[in-house]
């Protein structure tokens, strides 16, 4: 026993680790702590003696415990918001239309651009807030909305920022191949010669680059744009990800495999080949359900076509201001299962276990498992389906984050009462 080791008790736990079943069950179990790392995992009665010496106890009272969730694909600084744009949706007017009007993504790099990098953190700190509140302890965050050097580079700043003020895990993701500015339209050879390279460039002598993703889509960068953008990122070593076959099929859940990437992501349109391709690459499949319902889709991504070829997947909120303003991973988790047919086993795993994976973390978090990093969860629940099932209910009862019990979050939990 070292001083300050702690061990939580009479829990059920669902680590996610291989070989123990599609969740990784194990009931009467414990957790033992010893600084930010886990250092025993496993049911109660095989407890190291050595370990539970001395050590601080705290009773579970029978909950359920999971690693920390992960949002994998976020965009969650931006400035202002696209209300106005949804409510002409609902009227009737088109893409295009509203963006004669000003909207689109046209608006949010207008107000990205006009916003300080206080006012960025100061508006994406409530939307962080409420994806801690449902036991978040990893947040990915893209840039995106700038489309100039200097407004990715505040963008990224302020992404980094966050994690000052919260106990959250921030990687940050260079999306400089978002979309072509109105200063670039028709030019996106020039765009990214003059924009996208340099900026990450800029980003990464920075520190401030995890990754590198692009949109693949004919409305935004074709294959051969984005591996210009890619050969780039891996000359400075850094890992890819990309948006692909939301709109079409462009081949880009393939172009993602052959580039190594840790994820490709939407993948509406995903052919059988690019399923074997990211199978065989270890290329999660991160879908994003909240896009999916806001924007209508009617095509679903190809779930049965992953299961079959063995090609793993992520959930992701995709929270942005105007395809997808969700900032909650349970719900997003529900949506997966509703409107994309997983189980509940693949929605738990998917915002822990391949959401690590699709950041390239998975030797650090999303399992429970000895050695790893102490993110984890408590939930006032009779069975993990219910984080699933549930909608609008927030069941966390506290969030673990490097060890340390974050008593804010748990504050504006609803349910801290006994679960019996």
């Amino acid at each position: 026993m070292a001083d300050g080791d702690r061990i939580w008790r009479n829990a059920h736990l669902v680590t996610l680790s291989p070989g123990l079943g599609d969740l990784g069950l194990v009931g009467d179990g414990a957790i033992a702590v010893r600084g930010e790392r886990l250092i025993y995992v496993g049911p109660e009665a095989g407890l190291p003696g050595e370990i539970a010496a001395g050590a601080e106890s705290i009773d579970c009272g029978g909950r359920w415990i999971t690693p920390g969730l992960i949002d994998c694909h976020t965009h969650l600084v931006f400035a202002g918001n696209r209300a106005r744009e949804f409510e002409m949706r609902l009227a009737g007017a088109t893409y295009e239309e509203i963006a004669r009007a000003g909207g689109g993504i046209v608006s949010s790099v207008r107000q990205v651009r006009e916003a300080s990098e206080e006012v960025l953190v100061a508006e994406s700190l409530p939307r962080l807030d409420a994806l801690m509140a449902e036991g978040v302890t990893t947040v990915e965050i893209k840039s995106g909305y700038g489309l100039t050097v200097a407004d990715e580079m505040k963008m990224l700043r302020a992404a980094r920022r966050l994690s000052a003020h919260r106990a959250v895990r921030v990687t940050t993701t260079y999306l400089g191949a978002h979309a072509t500015p109105a200063e670039y339209r028709g030019r996106n050879g020039d765009f990214i010669d003059n924009i996208v390279l340099p900026g990450l460039e800029a980003a990464h002598a920075a520190g401030l680059v995890d990754a590198v993703d692009g949109f693949c889509e004919g409305i935004a960068f074709s294959p051969e744009e984005i591996r210009r953008v890619f050969d780039r990122a891996q000359a400075l070593r850094l890992p890819v990800k990309l948006h692909a076959d939301q709109l079409s099929d462009l081949g880009g859940a393939a172009l993602a495999a052959s580039c190594g990437a840790l994820s490709a992501d939407h993948v509406e349109y995903t052919n059988e080949a690019g399923a074997v391709a990211m199978a065989k690459s270890g290329t999660i499949a991160v879908l994003l359900p909240g896009a999916f319902y806001f924007i209508r889709e009617t095509r679903k991504p190809p779930v049965d076509l992953f299961r079959k070829h063995g090609t793993a997947m992520a959930l992701a909120t995709d929270c942005n201001p105007g395809t997808s303003p969700l900032t909650s991973l349970l719900l997003t988790m529900n949506m997966g299962a509703t409107l994309f047919g997983l189980t509940v086993a693949e929605c738990l795993a998917g915002v822990t276990r391949e959401a690590a994976r699709a950041l390239g973390l998975s030797g650090e978090i999303g399992t429970l498992e000895a050695g790893k990093r102490a993110d984890f969860c408590l939930w006032s629940i009779r069975e993990p389906a219910e984080l699933v099932y549930r909608m609008g209910f927030n069941p966390l009862f506290d969030r673990i984050h490097g060890g340390i019990a974050d008593s804010a979050c748990a504050r504006h939990t609803a349910q801290r009462g006994d679960i019996r």
